[in-house]
Order: C-alpha cells, then structure tokens, then sequence
C-alpha cells in the first residue's frame, strides 16, 4: 500500500477500529498533566484576588489546559472537560479528597477537532459535541484509562452542519440531554450577522440555534429553537424541563449593545428573534432593522452586560449553599474581546420566581480581570454542580478549574 504524503492528512482508520472495538495503539502509557509546580502556585496565588459572598471560598481543583465545558461522571469521582484544541480531558480524584489527582487525555488514539461540548445521557453514555461531528462513548468513566475506548458515531464527520458552513468563528458547540431521551447541541451561525441569502438554509438546518436528535444515531433529528445568533452554554431547569441558554452578542456596535442575553425555551419551535433583534437591539447589518420585526419573537429572561461573553450556566442542585442558591442558575461571563472597557470575567447567580421564570441577577464571583491592568487573570467558561454540594468553574485562559464550596459564615 502506499504511503501517505506529507502534507496529507491519513484516512480515519482509528475510529474504524474503536467502532469495532479493535486495538487501535499498542501504547498504553497517556501522559498526565503536572498538578504541582510554578504554574500551580502562581494560578492559586491568583485566585486570592477573587472575592465572593460570605461563607464561600474558591481553590483550585485541577490544571487542565484549555479547560472548557465539563462532564461530570454519574458513577465515579472523575469528569470529562472539552477544550476548543483537538482535546478531551478525563479528571479523576482518586482520593476524594478537595483536588483532582490526575488529568489526562482522554481516547487519544483519535483526533478531536474542537471538541467543546461534552454531556452525559442517562444511563451513562459520554457525549462529545466536536466542530462538525458528534460522538458517542459507551462507559467512558470506566474505559478512560487506556487510550482505546469504544465508540457510536452520532453524526460523523462533516454530517453536523454542512462542511461549507463551517468556520473558524463559533464553532464550540455545547450540548445536554433531555427528559425525552434526545440529545439537544447547540449551533452557531458563522457569521458575525448572517448573510440574507443564508436564512433559508439555518432556518432548515437550525444553524443559529438549537437541534435536537437521536444521540446513539443521530435519527429524528430537527430543529428545537431558532433565532439564536451563537450560544455557548445551555441547561434544563430539573424542575420544570424548560431549556435555558445563553446567546452572544454581535459585535461592531460599540461598548454598550446588544445586551447579552439568558434566554428560555418551554416549549419546540420557539424563535428567539435573530438577526432582527439582539438583547432589545435592532441589528442594522444587511439591513435587518428595515425590516419589520417578526411577531413571533420570545424575549429574553435575563439582559446581562454588552459583550460580556456569556457562556456556560447550570442550576445549583446541591443543598450545601444557603437557601437562596438552591435551584437557581449560575452562570460563566468569558470576559470581552472587542470593548474598550473590558468587562465579565465571573461568575453570576440568577435566582427564580415561583412560576419559573428569572428573578434577579448578581454578580456571585469577581476578580479574574484585573481593576488596574486591565487584564485577564482567568476567563471562566463553565460551571457544574459537584455531588458534594460544591460547585466547579472552568477556565481555558489559566487552564485550570475551581471547587467553589460552602463553608459558613
């Protein structure tokens, strides 16, 4: 057989064999990340600077480079973290204590591309959300410690979205589980604001907000929300099944708009009003604001800061916070690129009224952007509830996550 050229990329062989549940390396040795060291110290020294309520304290759990959104095992001590690289991290604590002991790659005889989402389906299914490909991981908790692990493809290669439709610009795709069994992603639209002569085929192909499918084979699929320009984090209320997502704003309208956005979805089909309107912006790109506004459009629950970048939320299920956290949403501001007086770089507390919807919204920690420099100490991307009551959020500008526990006042 000839060889591959250099330049050219080999044919997928290893998820051919992981599908088959065949050997696909002879090297069972996966390099773990350094937990101690400078790098250690100089991100716990950071986080001394970040200040939360009374009671609360933060420590890191783990340095986990890229650290995105999180997975955590049903089973066993350990969770899953998607990076935007062409990685996947497995993060064990093997001693139940306060810090994961060991971080490593997990399958890494395959070649992720921009594995962001990662979700769990209910009896144990490890979901990974790529740029445009879906897999399925049978038992992930327990098969992660060697790099061959078995594998369902969902979508394969290039069956997300059209391969002509991708791009470098959000392409992080997040994802969760319903009650109703489906696998729910979200999908960016590429483009700063879309182009018209590409709302027919998003419309179709629910590009610019959330699908929903099969998540062993990718079957019935359609589209769930629409109007969605990219979000980035989204989250099922366990009391009630109603889906919350954030959205991100356009960019190139200055410091203060659009507002950012944590919106609601109870029920399919629901429309979320872009590109016509962002936060309660028109958009006057490709003339959107000429046009009349649609009826139909769902408002959001919660208007958070222009360009804040705000990613992944989940709703606090532990009972170790105080009252006042217990099933409402915490929520991840990225920080902003393109405003002139940097802001986010936390995290939210949204709490709810009695008929679901959103009450107010508090900044619950601060101190990753520096008030003098200016800079980023960190730039948080996710939260998840731990099952000890505690909280973790991630950060893929320091590569690290952060236990936020509850200790009294």
């Amino acid at each position: 057989m000839a060889g591959v050229a250099a330049g050219q990329v080999a044919p997928p062989a290893n998820i051919d064999k992981l599908k088959q549940m065949k050997v696909a390396t002879t090297d069972l040795n996966i390099p773990v990340v350094p937990q101690t060291g400078s790098n250690a110290d100089a991100i716990r020294e950071n986080l001394k600077r970040v200040k939360l309520p009374p009671g609360f304290k933060i420590a890191l759990y783990a340095v986990v480079p890229d650290a995105r959104h999180m997975a955590v095992a049903p089973s066993t001590n350990m969770l899953f973290v998607g990076t935007r690289k062409t990685t996947v991290w497995a993060v064990t604590n093997r001693n139940s204590g306060e810090m994961a002991t060991e971080v490593k790659s997990f399958a890494p005889s395959l070649k992720f591309s921009v594995p962001n989402g990662v979700c769990w389906t209910k009896d144990g299914f490890l979901i990974v959300a790529e740029h445009n490909r879906v897999l399925n991981f049978p038992a992930a908790e327990f098969f992660y410690e060697g790099p061959d692990v078995a594998v369902i493809e969902v979508a394969a290669q290039g069956k997300l979205i059209p391969p002509e439709e991708e791009s470098y610009n959000h392409g992080a795709r997040t994802c969760r589980i319903g009650k109703d069994g489906m696998l729910y992603i979200t999908l960016g639209q590429p483009h700063n604001v879309q182009p018209r002569d590409k709302l027919k085929l998003y419309d179709q192909l629910g590009i610019g907000g959330i699908v929903r499918m099969n998540p062993f084979d990718g079957s019935k699929r359609e589209v769930y929300a629409r109007g969605i320009r990219n979000s980035v984090g989204l989250e099922f209320n366990p009391k009630n099944n109603d889906l919350w997502f954030t959205d991100n704003q356009t960019d190139g309208m200055g410091d203060l708009i659009p507002a950012g956005e944590i919106n609601r979805a109870t029920k399919p089909g629901q429309f979320f009003g872009y590109p016509w309107i962002q936060g309660k912006t028109r958009i006057t790109e490709h003339g959107y604001d000429k046009d009349p506004l649609p009826a139909n459009v769902t408002n959001p629950e919660v208007y958070m800061d222009a360009h804040a970048a705000d990613l992944g939320l989940t709703f606090y299920t532990g009972k170790k916070f105080p009252a006042k956290y217990q099933g409402g949403i915490f929520s991840a501001q990225h920080g902003s690129w393109n405003r002139t007086d940097p802001i986010g770089a936390r995290i939210l507390f949204t709490s709810l009224k009695a008929d679901g919807s959103a009450d107010k919204t508090e900044v619950f920690a601060d101190g990753w952007l520096d008030p003098e420099t200016r800079q980023y100490r960190g730039r948080p991307v996710d939260v998840v509830n731990l099952p000890d009551g505690s909280i973790l959020v991630s950060d893929d500008f320091a590569g690290a996550l952060y236990r936020i526990s509850y200790t009294g006042q």
